[in-house]
């Protein structure tokens, strides 16, 4: 894969071509002091989004008087070029930079989306957001031709995105390769929506025309990836762009297959039949890539009570903690811990396993009604 994939996958450098097809975006240009704020340790919110939330002046002192070094940095010009943007785009966004949403960050969202109201929802999810700090330190990563001193030179942007509630049973990654379409995915493995194996027909043929009709030969690379919404039967909503390439999620195709397949001839006018692949049954459904993003796995084992050793431990630690808090107990009571353990251990066990079979199912609401 070579550098100039990878930009010209870049929002600003396909959208104006293809805006026709997509969704309704603003792209506002990031200043070098916001991206140094993402980069930095912490999540401290602008100044102007707390005093936008309605933060008192005494609430806003005694922030300061408990944390004197966490000063909240301030983006005065940015932050109303943001706040223009929502408006225009309906009062709710969908955010990402360059390349990357903060999918990734959705744990930390009161709804468990990407769905932004204001600057500090967005200003929230891309600080907890891993692919987001990879579009800003190690876009090129995975080329060829990676410079280090070319990488400096990326003209970051954010990209607010008009929120649409999409249905995830309807979004699809297609793969491109010498401008033939090839393969097809669901776009979001982690669940099981029954109408795809009825309906794989009629979206294949869609999705066909549309590629045929609307984006061949239109994109700058021979190999790539793009994203749709079937909207409806002969309607295609193209989402994104994507590098052809180990970069980006092949979800139910692997890469080394996808370098494999036959190239063909790049210049033929026959149409192959794309591979279309989708979870045909509940037992198929893969975990969400997104789970282990968010929560200390210690803190994921607890919860689930998958790992008794760790509870047990927990337990423990709490029972001498409240004993060391008591003072005037005999000493007999120095046998109870590991039988009051025992109690809740053998209580938690029995409450979860009723749960178990039904856990993976249920690993992609986060990303349940976003777009690319």
């Amino acid at each position: 894969m070579k550098r100039e994939q990878v930009i010209n996958c870049m929002f600003s450098r396909w959208y104006p071509k293809f805006k026709h097809l997509s969704i309704k975006s603003h792209i506002i240009p990031l200043p070098v002091e916001f991206i140094d704020y993402l980069n930095s340790d912490g999540v401290v919110l602008p100044k102007e989004s707390i005093q936008g939330q309605g933060q008192s002046q005494e609430e806003e002192e005694e922030w300061d008087m408990d944390t004197p070094h966490a000063k909240p940095p301030s983006f005065p010009q940015f932050e109303a070029q943001i706040k223009k943007s929502i408006a225009t785009l309906g009062g709710k966004v969908f955010p990402k930079l360059n390349w990357s949403a903060p999918r990734d960050a959705t744990w930390i969202a009161f709804d468990h989306t990407l769905k932004c109201t204001n600057p500090s929802d967005i200003y929230l999810l891309l600080k907890s957001s891993e692919f987001v700090m990879h579009d800003l330190n190690e876009p090129f990563v995975r080329c060829d031709d990676s410079d280090p001193d070319h990488e400096a030179k990326v003209q970051y942007e954010m990209v607010l995105r008009k929120w649409l509630d999409l249905k995830p049973g309807l979004e699809f990654r297609c793969f491109i390769k010498k401008n033939k379409l090839i393969g097809i995915s669901q776009r979001h493995p982690c669940d099981f929506f029954p109408f795809l194996g009825k309906d794989n027909g009629a979206i294949v043929e869609d999705i066909k025309l549309f590629f045929y009709n609307k984006i061949y030969k239109q994109f700058p690379d021979e190999n790539y990836v793009f994203d749709v919404y079937r909207k409806s039967e002969h309607n295609i909503l193209l989402l994104d762009f994507n590098p052809f390439g180990p970069v980006t999620d092949g979800l139910l195709f692997e890469w080394e297959e996808l370098d494999s397949w036959p190239d063909g001839d790049s210049a033929s006018e026959e149409v192959p039949e794309p591979v279309f692949r989708f979870i045909e049954t509940e037992m198929g459904v893969k975990p969400s890539p997104y789970q282990q993003h968010g929560i200390p796995v210690d803190m994921v084992d607890l919860a689930a009570g998958t790992d008794p050793h760790k509870l047990i431990d927990f337990l423990q630690m709490k029972t001498q903690s409240q004993q060391d808090d008591s003072s005037g107990e005999d000493d007999s009571s120095d046998d109870k811990p590991e039988e009051n353990v025992s109690n809740v251990l053998a209580k938690r066990t029995d409450g979860d396993n009723k749960d178990t079979n039904n856990s993976d199912s249920k690993t992609c609401t986060a990303d349940s009604a976003t777009i690319s």
